[in-house]
């Protein structure tokens, strides 16, 4: 699977999460942690246009009219306006795990503003000067030059390729976006799905857990 449609599986997301909130009669908290996954550790450092890529890759750009269409749908919120280059995403995963280990920001929230910043403004997320201009301007990182130094070194590398791996291996994944959803008391077993689920089906997914752990304490 191409992993572009994890900015449709984004949006619908949390699109289902604002939604639970608003109708659940239970304040129950849903908290939301992305992992790293390359398809293609072979793309070039510094990125590759988006045409000549899919030319290499599939031979055209065909396939992302029916990407686009699904993300254009009402309450998804994907447009893909200005989708110019496929980056090489080592770096913004690191971006990620800094962002989150020195400054205590979501994963959910940095993953929302690279995927705005290569889908929706034509951000080349290969190059560190375009990831450094995210990271203070989106992510209110407070020191540029920290976290230039950091993209400029292999700081992390290790730990994403590792994290990549046991994604896989726990999960069998072989694409993304892969949702893995669950009780964070571990009560019930989690639920791995695979693709850009409609909000409806997070919806359902979220409210069966709601209810199996509310039967569960009651049964207690």
């Amino acid at each position: 699977m191409k992993d572009n449609s994890s900015h449709v599986g984004q949006k619908r997301l949390q699109s289902a999460i604002t939604a639970f909130h608003a109708n659940a009669q239970t304040q129950t908290d849903i908290c939301v942690e992305w992992k790293p996954y390359i398809i293609d550790p072979n793309i070039n450092p510094n990125g590759e246009e988006f045409e000549a890529y899919n030319i290499r890759r599939w031979g055209s750009s065909s396939w992302t009219t029916k990407l686009k269409q699904e993300g254009r749908k009402i309450d998804t919120g994907a447009n893909f306006d200005n989708w110019k280059w496929w980056p090489n995403t080592m770096k913004s995963h690191r971006l990620v795990r800094f962002a989150k280990e020195r400054y205590g920001i979501s994963t959910n929230r940095s993953i929302e503003a690279l995927f705005h910043a290569l889908y929706e403004e034509g951000q080349n997320l290969s190059l560190n000067d375009a990831l450094v201009k995210l990271g203070t301007e989106r992510l209110n990182l407070p020191d540029g030059d920290e976290l230039m130094a950091f993209l400029e070194s292999e700081e992390g590398e290790d730990e994403v390729r590792a994290d990549i791996h046991s994604g896989r291996e726990m999960n069998q994944m072989s694409g993304v976006p892969f949702f893995v959803i669950g009780p964070e008391d571990e009560s019930a077993a989690p639920l791995g799905i695979s693709g850009a689920q409609k909000k409806e089906t997070f919806l359902e997914i979220f409210e069966d857990f709601v209810k199996s752990s509310d039967d569960s304490t009651q049964r207690n």
